[in-house]
């Protein structure tokens, strides 16, 4: 089983960068593949990007080239760094955990969820 606790949520103008941070706990967590979904109010939770257990990454067409996942399984923290950040990224983010994910962008896929960090971005 594992735990996620999400941090680095906050409030940033447009254009700004934030770099959110899971940390996880439980055995096996690097043989978890991961993902850092996002949901905007009245909207459906969606994928943002996720990566495999051994760093390959995957990403929403409309955050590539300005956001970067990341994990450090010594550590066992997920990170995702968000650069250039636009006011259509303001959503609670969450990250998930799951053995087998075959969709990086389907939330079923996932087993275990962390309870969200706000991030909203002004215009």
């Amino acid at each position: 089983q594992v735990q996620l606790e999400e941090s680095g949520g906050t409030s940033v103008q447009a254009g700004g960068s934030l770099r959110l941070s899971c940390v996880g706990s439980g055995k096996s967590y690097s043989s978890y593949r991961l993902g850092w979904f996002r949901q905007a109010p009245g909207k459906e939770r969606e994928g943002v990007a996720g990566i495999d257990t051994d760093g390959s990454a995957k990403y929403l067409d409309s955050v590539k080239g300005r956001f970067t996942i990341s994990r450090d399984n010594a550590k066992k923290i997920l990170y995702l760094q968000m650069n250039s950040l636009k006011y259509e990224d303001t959503a609670m983010y969450y990250c998930a955990a799951g053995f087998y994910v075959a969709d990086f962008f389907r939330t079923s896929e996932y087993n275990y969820w962390g309870q969200g960090t706000q991030v909203t971005v002004s215009s």
